[in-house]
């Protein structure tokens, strides 16, 4: 099995574009507006009509952005503290994890903390860095950076 994609329900999708693609620098592909009976099923809620938009990183997956035009929802706080169970974190593999860091402040993004470097080997790829911020739809997102140990 293959992972598509992950959604992302945001509420005001210029500033969540604003922030996938300039903030994170992934690269913008395909939007439409869903609408119709197939995504009134396929959602379960009568009259559903979407803006969707993918974004797509360097490296595979896709990212889809999408705002409710009707009916919309209502955003729930405990969603972004890690410890809420389902779905917690979207993780990123970056290569300089510093760097955006330093992006991510100098764009108003408050990080969760400074990067920590995780005490044992991960993924066989040995020193493992990272970071926890949050999306503006309060979504928690980690960076992470590898370096092989040697």
């Amino acid at each position: 099995m293959k992972l598509d994609h992950v959604n992302i329900v945001v509420a005001d999708l210029a500033r969540a574009e604003r922030f996938y693609g300039e903030v994170l620098g992934l690269r913008r592909g395909f939007e439409r507006v869903l609408e119709g009976e197939w995504i009134e099923r396929v959602t379960g809620l009568p009259g559903a009509r979407a803006r969707c938009v993918f974004y797509e990183p360097t490296d595979g997956g896709r990212l889809e952005l999408l705002q409710y035009l009707s009916p919309q929802g209502e955003p729930l706080s405990p969603n972004s503290l890690p410890h809420t169970p389902g779905l917690r974190h979207l993780a990123f593999e970056v290569e300089d994890l510093d760097a955006l860091c330093e992006r991510l402040r100098t764009a108003g993004v408050t990080l969760v903390s400074p990067p920590v470097t995780v005490p044992f080997p991960v993924a066989n790829a040995g020193r493992k860095r990272l970071c926890y911020f949050h999306d503006p739809e309060g979504v928690l997102i980690e960076a992470a950076e590898y370096e092989t140990m040697r």
